[in-house]
């Protein structure tokens, strides 16, 4: 494990608006000219070893960083606010479309219990994050959690790739907002997009809609925290209306014969359908983001993250045992699962509210995306691992104007020329990836403490995550390569409680929260462990290969510019907190 190190204590003022020069870009002492780039190129392995064996402080994350953005984000936000940020960041489009296809071609009526399967799963990650969002409320959500515990080098790695599956998700939301606006006005979702014959296919469907549509959002996220709050609580309590009645006129033409042939395809086919539903429940890590702006946050994120995930997973049985009782499995439409069951029932003019719900949903999650994209780039814009005017908080507003516009500008220029069959396909493995390292981040924060545990301690935990990796591995792949098999699952599955159990009774605990801890640790993380890397193993080989990609031009970036940009800035750092302990002392010793 890598020792800590107090990477903070700058407080730089930023140029605002217009009129950027290099400095606000490239301020560190490695881009000043070539010779200083050169020779930081060269230092480039022994800085990159700094980074990855040094871990962040508690106390940087929560006050030196936050000192770079000069302005602070206002408190104004509650559990309230929180609770419906968290269903209108997950409740979009997802249970309108998802369902379908588990139902008709996976679980059968069972898709209710593969809801709840993977809701559990999520339910398992949000009280992973809720733990690290108590004990840092900062803007950087898993980026802080990961630097402190696992290193600035994989935080980094971690949030890039969250960062790209933010902008492809935003953008494919926004085009599926003008599908719907599409079919509430009688018209094809084709019929509002400009067709130019000489782009490549799938980027030759121009939406002006879906770019009007981001633009809105991200002028009211950049005016007021608050008033975003006010608007996504409005808006998902009128979702949640519109979903109420869904569910009632739906339940008037249930028909519990179709329940008859409760689990058709069988166990293995409710959890391949779980793996896709799993899904549904993400953007409840972009919530915690809002932790900076939480005015309690000990009582106030307990109450938001873990709540509004609970709401997500009921709404989200109810509205499956509907769809189940009104049709039989075989007769669900994939594509429109709830439209079509409303039109077979004799009930047409309901796909019209499941229309106005959808878009209800996702401008929620339009709002939530862009909120915690931007306050995601503003905490990376604090270690300089991107430029860090990005890190500037705006006086008036006390909401990271910047990085709002920045990510804004991406996720519209992606809707604007790409079609949804690509934008489906981008959708990479990098959510799961993140959640399990969250959970092992918590493992870490748990078990090791710098400094304090023992050598001997570190060997046997870093044996036992060994052990419950790979057998959470094994099983993944096992999953992916057989169809009807046990003997893998039973075997992995007692090495993983082995592992689990021997981290149980084999070591103490190093470090215990001081205001809100997650329940059942070690088995809580190291099960969302073992479900998030067994639910990878349903992803698909292409989704891997991006992945990689991405994550080798994340590499580029980072040994070429971001390594050092934050090695210098957490050098400076150093220097400045040495400066100021050596002017307190003196100031202890001349002082009568």
């Amino acid at each position: 494990m890598g020792s800590r190190n107090e990477d903070g204590g700058m407080a730089r003022k930023w140029k605002r608006g217009c009129g950027w020069k290099k400095v606000d870009f490239l301020p560190e002492e490695s881009f000043q000219n070539w010779g200083t780039y050169l020779n930081a190129l060269g230092n480039t392995k022994a800085r990159l070893k700094d980074r990855l064996l040094t871990r962040s402080l508690d106390e940087v994350e929560l006050h030196a960083l936050r000192r770079r953005s000069e302005n602070e984000m206002k408190k104004t936000l509650n559990w309230w606010d929180l609770l419906w940020f968290g269903i209108g960041a997950v409740m979009g489009s997802g249970i309108f479309v998802l369902t379908g296809q588990a139902a008709s071609q996976n679980a059968g009526p069972a898709v209710i219990l593969s809801y709840f399967i993977s809701g559990v799963s999520a339910i398992l990650s949000v009280l992973c994050y809720t733990e690290f969002a108590v004990e840092l409320p900062v803007a950087g959500g898993s980026f802080s959690y990961l630097r402190v515990e696992l290193g600035d080098f994989v935080a980094y790695i971690a949030a890039g790739n969250i960062l790209f599956e933010y902008i492809v998700a935003g953008a494919g939301v926004a085009r599926s907002w003008t599908s719907y606006f599409a079919t509430l006005c009688n018209h094809r979702p084709n019929d509002f997009r400009f067709y130019v014959s000489s782009f490549a296919q799938n980027y030759n469907r121009l939406d002006p809609i879906a770019v009007v549509v981001s633009i809105l959002i991200c002028v009211l996220a950049c005016l007021s925290t608050k008033g975003s709050s006010r608007f996504n609580s409005i808006s998902s309590i009128i979702h949640m209306v519109i979903i109420a009645f869904m569910l009632v006129a739906g339940l008037t033409k249930a028909h519990s014969a179709n329940l008859k042939d409760f689990t058709p395809f069988g166990f293995h086919g409710i959890l391949k359908a779980s793996s896709m539903l799993f899904f549904a429940y993400v953007g409840f890590d972009g919530t915690t983001t809002l932790a900076e702006g939480i005015q309690k946050p000990s009582r106030d994120i307990p109450v938001g993250l873990v709540g509004s995930m609970s709401v997500v997973m009921i709404v989200y049985c109810l509205l499956a045992g509907m769809l189940v009782l009104m049709q039989p499995y075989s007769q669900i439409d994939v594509d429109a699962p709830y439209s079509v069951a409303f039109t077979a029932v004799g009930m047409d003019w309901a796909k019209y509210i499941v229309a106005f719900g959808a878009l209800k949903g996702m401008t929620t999650v339009l709002l939530a995306n862009i909120i915690g994209q931007a306050r995601y780039f503003t905490h990376i814009g604090r270690t300089h691992i991107v430029p860090p005017f990005l890190a500037s908080i705006n006086r008036k507003t006390g909401a990271p104007v910047n990085a709002t516009i920045v990510m804004t500008i991406g996720n519209s220029v992606v809707a604007f020329f790409t079609g949804l069959d690509v934008l489906a396909n981008l959708l990479s493995i990098s959510t799961l990836f993140i959640f399990s390292l969250v959970a092992l981040a918590l493992l870490v924060r748990r078990y090791y403490v710098s400094g304090e545990t023992s050598d001997s301690d570190r060997n046997k935990f870093i044996g036992f995550l060994v052990v419950m990796l790979g057998s959470s591995i094994g099983m993944s792949v096992y999953w992916a390569v057989s169809e009807d098999g046990w003997i893998g699952y039973v075997v992995g599955g007692g090495v993983w409680f082995l592992a689990t159990l021997g981290l149980h009774v084999g070591l103490e605990q190093g470090r215990k929260p001081k205001i809100w801890e997650a329940p059942l640790v070690p088995w809580l993380p190291s099960a969302s462990i073992a479900i998030n890397v067994f639910i990878l193993g349903s992803m698909d080989g292409a989704s891997f290969a991006r992945f990689a990609v991405w994550t080798g031009m994340l590499l580029v970036y980072y040994l070429f510019v971001g390594l050092h940009a934050s090695y210098d800035a957490a050098k400076e750092a150093e220097k400045e907190a040495q400066v100021s302990q050596a002017t307190a002392i003196e100031a202890g010793f001349t002082a009568p």
